[in-house]
């Protein structure tokens, strides 16, 4: 029970503003007030706190008797990493392994930037234990933890390095060893070292997160042991500022429970203000289930609750991986501070943000357009309902003339003028704005099997107010819930929330009986912890993280009391993927308890009893989708329990603005609150001609649709290729087969699989009906290589395709000569596996096994469960495509969604003719330009290019005449890659966001000569022409344009396996440097984009030993900016195995440009047991037997310009 006579303090501090919810002696007050104002305070959650006991007790106090808990979320946590100013921080690693957390998976950030940039790391020093444990394959080679250990740390060795992290200043330490969680004794050893020579914060990865993968879990740990000093440095200096220090201080985690401030730690402490916000949405708001919509200035969380938390255990901050729980939060860069743009003929919000300073242009300080701007145009921002905070010094109103003229500006530099008024221009900006916040909703809902219409729309947040109306209308919600609260929720929700103790342990093979056990004994410790913090009714909640034999994909199972884990563990699979495969073992890879200690219910005050306030404050124009209507403006507080107020209306809102939109009907509940009802209105009618407002939407909703369909694949596939590599492409095509959206999957799959759609046009254009899907793999008919299998589905209205849409993924195994599809020496297309021209997958509806099975098994293929799974699976992706297209059709009609998709397709080449024409500013004197470059693979085949570019019409021909001829060998590519080659460098080229369609190449033509090298014939082996002569096509563009220095040009393909598996991996290198960057280090380039398996997960699954990881210093050529390194990856082998690699830049290297030097030449190397060394060449077939290795060092990439001397 709560004490009547003293003070509660829910506090949410910040970046820019600090709010506080208080529960006191003479009833709530809230108080909101600058996080940072040094010239008047100290520290604002004290100076709130301070306030708020002297307006009620009306004396100074710091009197801490008065005080029966403070609960507080802080950014102070996000502001240390996004400034950089955590504590100096070590990563103490097993040898080998000391660049694994840079080389990261491999993957880039954004796969079109010719400048790579991913985050440097949070540790300043790195140090390699000499010591291995390794997952025994046999029972007999394990210790009682399932290890073998290989080598153990030395300690003499171990303390003098950890003296030189002293001298150097280390302040922090984040231990993370292989297969710490199995065996975490190496990690204690090397602690107890660290707390003996005087190291006060020390973070063991087996300790802060006891899950598998070394990548993750690495992350993870040096968040904690960066983010931790700094923390708690605020937490004691915040106790320092009472009498009594021993106050009971709870912070609010990630997960959305409260911990006492001791235990509140770095990794945990990243989004704790948000929590807060879900915590009071989900316990505020009456009806479930419920969107949260938490729109701020520069950003939008969206959430959903239905009863109980949802949880994400994988999550990234600013680019860095985290394994700790968090509330499943989605945050879209879109705020009141978000941009407002017109390119390449199209609105863009965001994602770059005004920020608070300079602000938007409203704000008087010479800030650009923004979000904020076109509300206050448009009469939904009130400026005399705004404190006079803007301008120089700090006292001016918002300037609604500033916005104004910022969208004069823009006006125009518009490329072409659409005859839009300024009303209308900034209407736009907010619809399309809309049009992405209601994107992130659809993530959270429909792409996990929610319909959003079944919920309602909880809003809060200093800006949500003004898009909640438009945003449900978008969703088809029908209520929408705003709390009285809503200006503070995230801190009135940290009084709400529970205090919480978790704790996780991982296991391997326990019976059921063992398990329990566990179980019991972590969940007596878990209630003995929290005992200790206080006391509360507590509730224990006990959970396992399962996954099925084969599969990284994990679920955090709850107990339940009506049906067992296994039986719980099932129906939640099917649940989220749609599917269990059969006969696969349900295995336990962690247990889990959490213990809450409950918080009592929010104590509501109801309004005092009033009359209906019938007078507004006043009356301004709005404008709406059909032009300015006058609306009335309320204060809130001054409106009555159940007054009702028909829209359009403005309420004011503490510092947040209602809008009540036409046809919308606001209630004001017996406790304040705002109910919305939301009436369905039809939509706007759009016609078939081009509005650019509607371009930009469409643009949007069809690249949705896209990536909708690719989370359906990956949710639903079974192999490590597609649901962890994420080697597949989702995309929509017109009625003619041309590409219209293709989600930015992977790049040698995206103008290929358009090539692929045309031809099974051809190949069953006579008998197109509803109810089929076709599948084909073919490089003749549009297929990359073979293990590339593409499901085709057309939309049939009246007898006719009016769309199509496709999904491509990568299978681990389709038969041919070698384990993995990608045999090194295949002189023809059958000894690459099945190939299948065209094949119905699906007639009337049926999925055709016993004829896909006789292709596969026919060819001898290794993985038929798998291959007949991701072929559901890709079925089911389409089925998704589908159902959303045609919802956009009974928005819209056939009519106005094909002819967007026309418009589409005409913005994405007029955008391409823009940048072709820039080419006539560094040619003046020419109308024709010609541009030219070749280079070789390392066979000595050679690939030629002419490109003439028209810079008057802005059209080009590329011409690969010249180029070697069809190859015996299997360096072959299909015409279709060689698009897709094309298609990539322009969108590269152009450097903005524009739709990835057919259209880019519109201007484009492209001249292959037939049976070339790049066009080959029927039977041509092409395995490695898609994956490595595709990457020597895109450098030969880029170096024609003089775009930027070679890349590594490969892929390094490398497979293993046996009768019984195979496995498959891409190996990442150098970048290739450019005009005013140096290439990145360790990551894939270009055509590929693929993500690598976590090295404990490899030799958990796989009879291999990961020797080493690392980044190949040196590597990438030396110049004015540098190339990037590549990296060397060495595996021993435990089990005899058929090994294959394809690789290239074994004999040509990654050529510089400008007098760049080229980076270094790749080489792969077998190490016999007796330590001889082999150098098997770029491209190699082995029988290998266990204890000897191949080691591959890839190639650097290119460097820029000359070195010049110092």
């Amino acid at each position: 029970m709560t004490d009547p006579n003293k003070f509660r303090f829910s506090i949410d501090r910040g970046g820019t503003f600090t709010d506080i919810y208080a529960e006191t002696p003479k009833g709530p007050r809230v108080l909101k007030l600058l996080s940072e104002n040094p010239d008047h305070y100290p520290d604002a959650p004290l100076e709130g706190i301070r306030r708020i006991i002297r307006e009620v007790t009306h004396h100074e106090s710091k009197d801490t008797p008065s005080i029966e808990w403070i609960r507080m979320g802080t950014t102070v946590a996000t502001n240390a990493l996004l400034e950089r100013k955590g504590a100096r921080t070590a990563l103490i690693i097993t040898k080998g392994f000391g660049d694994l957390l840079r080389i990261g998976k491999q993957n880039r950030p954004g796969i079109f930037d010719l400048k790579i940039i991913k985050p440097e790391p949070l540790y300043e020093a790195v140090v390699e234990i000499d010591e291995r444990v390794h997952p025994a394959q046999k029972l007999e080679d394990s210790s009682q933890s399932g290890v073998k250990i290989l080598r153990s740390p030395d300690r003499e060795t171990v303390r003098h390095q950890l003296q030189d992290m002293r001298r150097q200043g280390i302040e922090s330490l984040a231990i993370a060893l292989m297969h710490a969680t199995l065996f975490p004794d190496h990690e204690l050893l090397i602690a107890q070292e660290a707390v003996e020579l005087g190291f006060q914060n020390i973070s063991l990865s087996s300790e802060v997160i006891p899950r598998a993968r070394l990548v993750d879990r690495g992350h993870t740990t040096c968040l904690e042991a960066y983010l931790n000093p700094h923390i708690q440095n605020y937490l004691e200096g915040f106790r320092a500022g009472f009498a009594d220090h021993d106050t009971d201080l709870f912070v609010m985690q990630s997960d959305g429970g409260l911990v006492d401030a001791d235990s509140f730690t770095g990794s945990r402490a990243i989004f704790s203000g948000p929590a807060g916000g879900v915590v009071g949405n989900a316990r505020t708001t009456r009806a479930t289930p419920v969107i949260g919509f938490d729109m701020g200035g520069t950003s939008t969380d969206v959430s959903r609750f239905d009863g109980s938390y949802e949880w994400q255990f994988e999550s990234e901050v600013r680019k860095i991986p985290n394994l700790v729980p968090q509330l499943n939060l989605h945050t879209v860069a879109a705020g009141g501070g978000s941009r407002l743009l017109f390119e390449n003929g199209m609105f863009q919000v965001g994602p770059l943000s005004s920020g608070a300073w300079p602000g938007p242009a409203c704000y008087r300080n010479g800030g650009p357009l923004s979000l904020t701007d076109a509300n206050l145009v448009l009469g939904r921002i009130v400026p005399e309902q705004f404190p006079n905070l803007f301008g120089e010094n700090e006292d001016q109103p918002l300037s609604a003339s500033a916005s104004k003229k910022a969208f004069k500006v823009l006006m125009e530099n518009m490329h072409s003028q659409t005859g839009q008024s300024i009303e209308e221009i900034a209407y736009g900006f907010v619809e399309v704005a809309n049009e992405n916040m209601a994107r992130a909703i659809h993530e959270i809902t429909a792409s996990r099997g929610h319909d959003a219409r079944d919920h309602t729309l909880s809003c809060f947040g200093g800006a949500g107010g003004q898009h909640a109306c438009a945003i449900a209308r978008t969703l088809g919600i029908s209520k929408i819930f705003i709390s009285r609260f809503a200006g503070v929720l995230s801190a009135y929700g940290m009084g709400l929330a529970d205090v919480a103790v978790d704790k996780e342990e991982p296991v391997k093979n326990e019976n059921g009986a063992e398990l329990e056990a566990r179980l019991q004994a972590l969940a007596d410790r878990t209630v003995l912890e929290l005992k200790r913090k206080g006391n509360f009714t507590i509730e224990v909640i006990r959970y396992l993280n399962m996954r099925y034999e084969g599969s990284d994909t994990t679920l955090m199972v709850k107990e339940s009391k009506q049906e067992n884990f296994e039986i719980t563990f099932s129906k939640m699979h099917y649940r989220e993927f749609g599917f269990n495969p059969p006969k696969r073992k349900i295995l336990v890879e962690a247990i889990r308890v959490r213990a809450e200690g409950k918080s009592p219910p929010p104590v509501q005050t109801p309004l005092p009893n009033g009359q209906p306030n019938l007078n507004p404050l006043a009356r301004k124009k709005c404008y709406f989708s059909d032009g300015w209507k006058e609306t009335p403006i309320f204060l809130l507080e001054s409106l009555a329990a159940g007054q009702m107020l028909e829209g359009p209306a403005i309420l004011i809102q503490d510092t947040s603005t209602i809008l009540i939109e036409p046809s919308c009907t606001a209630k004001i509940s017996p406790f304040g609150d705002v109910e919305i009802e939301v009436e369905a209105l039809p939509a706007r009618p759009v016609g078939t001609e081009l509005d650019v407002v509607q371009l930009s939407l469409f643009g949007s909703r069809f690249m949705s649709i896209a990536e909708q369909m690719g989370r359906v694949l990956q949710r639903t596939a079974v192999s490590t290729n597609i649901k962890e590599r994420m080697d597949f492409s989702c995309a929509i095509f017109g009625p003619e087969g041309d590409l219209v959206a293709n989600a930015p999957h992977q790049p040698v799959h995206l103008g290929s699989m358009g090539e692929a759609v045309r031809n099974q046009v051809e190949l069953n254009g006579h008998s197109i009906k509803e109810g089929q899907v076709w599948v084909t793999n073919h490089s003749a008919t549009g297929g990359s290589h073979l293990p590339d299998i593409t499901v085709i589905t057309p939309v049939v209205k009246e007898g006719l395709p009016v769309f199509f849409v496709a999904s491509r993924g990568h299978h681990a195994d389709i038969g041919g000569t070698t384990p993995g599809s990608m045999p090194p020496f295949s002189k023809s297309l059958e000894e690459e596996g099945a190939s299948i021209k065209t094949f119905m997958l699906v007639e009337k509806g049926e999925f055709q096994e016993a004829g896909i099975t006789e292709i596969l098994t026919r060819a001898g293929t290794r993985a038929l469960t798998d291959n007949l799974s991701d072929l559901k699976a890709q079925v089911s992706a389409n089925q998704k495509g589908i159902a959303l297209l045609n919802e956009l059709v009974q928005s819209h009609s056939l009519q106005v969604v094909q002819a967007y998709m026309k418009h589409l397709r005409e913005n994405a080449g007029q955008s391409v003719r823009a940048l072709l024409k820039k080419w006539e500013d560094k040619n003046k004197d020419e109308k024709i330009i010609h541009l030219e470059a070749e280079d070789f693979m390392d066979e000595g085949s050679r690939i030629v290019l002419t490109v003439s570019i028209d810079t008057v019409s802005g059209s080009a021909c590329f011409d690969f005449t010249g180029s070697s001829k069809e190859q015996p060998d299997n360096l072959n590519t299909p015409r279709a890659v060689t698009l897709s080659a094309i298609l990539y460098c322009l969108r590269c080229l152009i450097d903005s966001d524009i739709p990835l369609n057919q259209g880019c190449l519109e201007p484009v033509e492209v001249v292959i000569p037939l049976n070339s090298l790049l066009d080959p014939s029927d039977n041509a082996a092409v395995v490695a022409g898609n994956v490595l002569t595709s990457q020597r096509i895109t450098d030969v563009i880029f170096k024609a344009f003089n775009a930027c220095a070679a890349s590594q040009g490969c892929m390094n393909n490398l497979t293993f396996g046996n009768d019984h598996f195979a496995y498959y991996e891409t190996i990442a290198g150098g970048a290739g440097a450019g005009p005013d960057w140096h290439g990145q280090s360790a990551v894939h380039t270009h055509m590929t984009n693929t993500r690598i398996t976590d090295p404990e997960v490899l030799e958990q699954r796989y009879p291999v030993l990961l020797r080493e990881f690392s980044i190949r210093k040196g590597s990438g050529g030396e110049g004015k900016f540098k190339g990037g390194d590549g990296v060397i990856r060495e595996i021993e082998f435990l089990a005899p195995l058929k090994v294959a690699i394809l690789s290239e830049r074994r004999v040509y290297a990654p050529y510089g440009m400008q007098g760049g030097g080229p980076g270094e030449k790749g080489k792969n190397l077998l190490i016999k047991k007796d330590g001889s060394i082999t150098d098997v060449g770029g491209k190699c077939q082995l029988e290998v037997e266990p204890g000897e290795r191949i080691r591959i060092c890839t190639p650097g990439g290119g460097s820029w310009g000359k070195l010049t001397s110092s």
